[in-house]
């Protein structure tokens, strides 16, 4: 019986290194796919950096709370959320301030900050009301982050316009940032990417 659940803990330990691997892979030919197609559209790199790149690097966390939650195993689910937000915050910009000091430009304190804080808030109301989340909760923050992506596009977009020759637009326009690639071998790499991505979060 022992030796039965030791060769179980360590099938499972093999899985989530797999898993992990499936997922990290996964998101990186996604977004490697989904950038060259947005670049041969002619999608301005601060967009493709806004919506395509954002997203992508958050799409093997979404892929495990929804496969969690697809398993009923919704305070997984809720859990890595919250937990990956916290990870990021203190974690990944404790690690990175203490390598080198990060500039933090006056919008992300005056806008992105506090939206965030809004954000966990509304989380946590939304929870408290009937300690549940249900469908209606769900639209309002699938809304709520459309609306969000939505203005980043609008202001960037009215960035751009203003001063097109900015250090931060000259960088984001590097021709060896985002790397155009043949229109098939990009459209393997976002099914491939997908496929990762789903196997992995489960």
């Amino acid at each position: 019986m022992t030796q039965l659940i030791e060769e179980n803990i360590w099938f499972a330990v093999l899985m989530l290194i797999v898993g992990f691997v499936f997922l990290v892979k996964g998101a990186d030919l996604f977004v490697d796919g989904s950038s060259s197609v947005a670049r041969r559209l002619k999608v301005p790199s601060i967009i493709i950096g806004l919506t395509i790149v954002a997203m992508g690097t958050s799409l093997p966390e979404a892929a495990v709370s929804v496969t969690a939650s697809l398993t009923n195993n919704n305070s997984l689910a809720v859990s890595n959320v919250i937990g990956s937000n916290i990870f990021n915050s203190v974690v990944v910009v404790g690690v990175c301030a203490a390598m080198t000091p990060i500039i933090v430009n006056p919008d992300t304190i005056r806008r992105d900050i506090p939206f965030s804080v809004i954000c966990a808030a509304l989380l946590l109301i939304l929870g408290a009301l009937g300690m549940s989340l249900g469908h209606l909760d769900g639209i309002i923050f699938i809304v709520i982050f459309i609306a969000f992506i939505v203005n980043m596009v609008r202001l960037a977009l009215q960035s751009r316009q203003n001063a097109p020759l900015t250090e931060y637009e000259g960088a984001a326009a590097e021709p060896d940032e985002i790397k155009i690639l043949p229109v098939w071998k990009s459209v393997v790499f976002i099914l491939l990417g997908g496929v990762g991505i789903a196997l992995g979060g489960d």
